[in-house]
């Protein structure tokens, strides 16, 4: 972390030229600035860097979600070719571990075409590395450049970065939230003089009902439509994963976590991971108002324990020495339970589905119908 970030004088210089910046415009600058945006300059994953994620923390995560890949093949009926698809790969981790889940399975390994969309050129380093032994693996910038055909995909922590829109509510209407420069030369926040046109009649009715001072967050549908209209047009299904809300709701949860721990967003802007919470409210009403099947979402937690997470962990230890095992089981507590440190009730998983799927696994109590033994 810098005094001053080569981003901030660009940053105030547009303001100082334009006016007030809206949010989500100040998200998209720290995140993807052609030069300095956080996520197109460096690796932000694991101890060293600034936050870890699920496959990170253990090899079980990734295994899991192979095989529940596998079950929807099966449920599609096992067409020849299968897209396998994630969205924000990391350092590939999960897909690596995916896929030596799905080893065991050669008529499925032998159709997967694996599709890897990523920015980043520092992890799409580091996921060539990691995929060095994996056939028919392809890098895009966008799921639009993905081939057609049938498709499982996977957005792990991906929704989280999408830049937001945030709202205050005010004695006249809802004002939009802005970024300006305050008589120390510092940002911080503020609102447009005027309030958004209408804005009230779209909002749900718990939002309505909220005091003045509270905001409200919302990201536009485009990124969950690509996602829903693939799946409903050329058969297949997707997970979203992340941390976030079950109902629409107000609230502020604009934030920057630099080296694990909480700092100011606007201070040092490309320097730290800005993020907000995802309302999986919206994203399901967004799916469903394209005809597709939306299953959950659920806790983390209660989604790997349908996929098998605990027999995993007891398969594992069983052939590890006592140190291993111990790390098993931490990770294993890290993964699906709560309270702090735990990722099992703050992360939910959203599926979306083509429509005649009536169930995925890890939606309901029964077990995928392909269980694998991995090493």
């Amino acid at each position: 972390m810098t005094d001053t970030s080569p981003l901030l004088s660009e940053i105030r210089t547009l303001i100082k030229s334009s006016g007030p910046m809206p949010v989500w415009r100040y998200m998209e600058l720290c995140l993807m600035h052609p030069k300095h945006g956080y996520y197109l300059s460096r690796d932000p994953l694991g101890r060293e860097g600034d936050f870890i994620t699920s496959p990170e923390v253990s090899q079980m995560f990734g295994e899991l979600l192979g095989l529940w890949a596998a079950s929807v093949w099966k449920a599609i009926d096992s067409p020849p070719l299968l897209r396998l698809i994630e969205i924000g790969p990391g350092r590939g981790t999960m897909m690596a571990d995916a896929l030596r889940a799905l080893r065991v399975l050669p008529p499925l390994y032998q159709a997967l075409s694996i599709h890897l969309v990523e920015v980043n050129p520092v992890l799409r380093d580091k996921q060539k590395a990691t995929l060095s032994n994996s056939r028919n693996v392809t890098w895009h910038d966008t799921i639009d450049d993905v081939p057609d055909g049938p498709s499982v995909i996977f957005a792990n922590e991906y929704f989280d970065v999408l830049p937001i829109h945030q709202a205050v509510k005010a004695q006249n209407g809802w004002h939009e939230r802005t970024i300006e420069i305050d008589d120390d030369g510092k940002l911080t926040f503020g609102t447009a003089p005027d309030p958004i046109p209408r804005f009230e009649v779209l909002l749900p009715p718990l939002v309505r009902a909220a005091p003045v001072g509270a905001v409200f967050e919302w990201r536009p549908d485009a990124e969950i439509m690509k996602i829903a209209s693939r799946v409903r047009d050329q058969d297949g299904a997707a997970l979203i994963i992340d941390y976030g809300h079950l109902r629409s709701d107000a609230g502020d949860t604009f934030q920057a976590i630099a080296r694990h721990s909480f700092t100011d967003p606007l201070k040092d802007p490309g320097q730290a991971d800005v993020t907000a919470h995802v309302d999986f409210q919206a994203l399901a009403r967004a799916a469903e108002d394209l005809g597709v099947g939306v299953h959950g979402p659920v806790p983390q937690g209660d989604f790997l324990r349908r996929l098998g997470i605990e027999n995993r962990a007891i398969s594992l230890m069983a052939k590890a020495g006592h140190e291993v095992s111990e790390d098993i089981a931490g990770a294993l507590k890290r993964l699906v339970g709560g309270g702090r440190g735990g990722m099992g009730q703050m992360f939910k998983v959203l599926g979306i589905s083509e429509p005649n799927l009536a169930t995925l696994a890890g939606f309901t109590d029964e077990k995928p119908d392909a269980n694998a033994e991995t090493s």
